[in-house]
């Protein structure tokens, strides 16, 4: 059986968003742009797909922005209120030690432009509170970033109270949404969102397309130069195709959330309570407050890379953290950041649920890791020190 368990990292393209880019592959191929009748068909098209996407977040059509996912949203939407901060003498910015890295790199280059950025730190399940936020925020304060939920624990943040705090301090608010979108309700003006960020690939949509929202009134500068579309926002000839099965796959995902939602935590569940059963294991990231189809584990005395090599040999994809840092031998900055030691932050795994997941997948999974974990740890040096109590949890 083979089992795709790695859904946070990118999802299969749904068959409704693969048609609906095929009709603009070869049907309605035209630039949006063009004045010519061809065109101004393209364009109506795009000012549909804006107002799909809109709809789905709470937002108004104008307020939707097309980028090629979630890290030029991020980049964007930070540099942007960073340097209208700037004008205002104000180079504060407020974030988390958990943020994907595309938040979290943007940060450092800003802070090589002197800016001061103050990375809050979470509990033990990857949480922070409004309280926090509030605490932190200054008078030079120009921006609180933080992401909706997180991309290896699945831990969900208090985004609608610290949204309020942000509106009540007139300090702009972004999120990260791109693992939320499409999986937990959002509405952009209830939570008192200023920018959000989501990326298409992970509800079943295509790779390289994503959308920025931009509160109408919050500053948005142009980070890619050479052309007027996006309001002169973000320069390059859109990729309708693409965009429009973003919509389509949106839609499709906002109308199924809470059918999905109920689905993937039976399944979620039932992987953390059979998995936990296997010795020295701790679950990651808040049992509660967590994405449906998040299931992140450390196992003791044993290395994540070795366990995603025997796992595929099973047929079963999965990861140890975030896929954009695959190749990185580090543990996970967010496990780091939960207080795990470096040892044990290595032998991570994180399995990834779609609403695509069966039982019969699921139950493969819970036959297969046990058995993996049990091998790896009779190759392990390091575990037969903890078994002698020379290296403990």
């Amino acid at each position: 059986m083979r089992v795709y368990a790695d859904n946070a990292a990118t999802t299969p393209i749904s068959e409704h968003a693969k048609a609906e880019m095929i009709k603009y592959m070869d049907a309605e191929y035209e630039n949006a742009s063009s004045l010519h009748s061809f065109g101004q068909s393209a364009a109506a098209a795009l000012a549909e797909a804006r107002e799909r996407i809109g709809k789905c977040i709470g937002a108004d059509a104008g307020e939707i922005y097309f980028t090629s996912g979630g890290s030029e949203a991020d980049n964007q939407a930070i540099i942007s209120a960073a340097h209208f901060g700037a004008k205002k003498n104000k180079k504060h910015i407020i974030s988390t030690k958990i943020e994907h890295h595309a938040v979290l790199h943007t940060l450092d280059r800003l802070k090589k432009e002197g800016y001061e950025v103050t990375l809050l730190e979470v509990d033990k399940n990857g949480l922070i509170t409004a309280d926090q936020v509030r605490d932190a925020i200054r008078e030079d304060t120009c921006l609180v970033t933080v992401m909706f939920a997180n991309n290896e624990i699945g831990t969900i943040m208090p985004i609608a109270e610290i949204g309020a705090i942000c509106r009540e301090k007139k300090i702009p608010f972004h999120t990260d949404a791109v693992q939320a979108a499409g999986h937990l309700h959002i509405d952009v003006k209830a939570m008192n969102i200023d920018m959000l960020s989501i990326s298409a690939h992970k509800f079943h949509g295509p790779k390289g397309i994503g959308a920025l929202y931009c509160r109408r009134g919050a500053y948005i500068e142009a980070i890619i130069s050479g052309g007027a579309q996006e309001k002169g926002k973000r320069a390059g000839t859109e990729n309708l195709p693409a965009i429009m099965g973003m919509a389509a796959a949106l839609e499709d995902a906002v109308a199924s959330i809470d059918e999905n939602a109920e689905k993937l935590c039976k399944m979620r569940d039932k992987l953390i309570c059979e998995l936990s059963k296997i010795e020295k294991t701790i679950v990651n990231g808040d049992r509660v407050k967590r994405l449906p189809g998040n299931v992140n584990m450390c196992f003791q005395g044993i290395e994540g890379e070795s366990l995603l090599l025997m796992l595929d040999m099973y047929g079963i994809a999965a990861s140890s953290g975030s896929a954009c840092t695959s190749g990185s031998l580090d543990p996970s900055h967010v496990l780091l950041a939960l207080g795990l030691p470096h040892a044990v932050a290595h032998g991570s795994l994180r399995l990834s649920l779609s609403e695509y997941t069966t039982e019969a997948e699921v139950d493969h999974i819970i036959e297969c890791v046990p058995k993996v974990v049990e091998r790896l740890r009779e190759m392990s040096p390091v575990w037969e020190r903890i078994l002698r109590g020379e290296e403990i949890l």
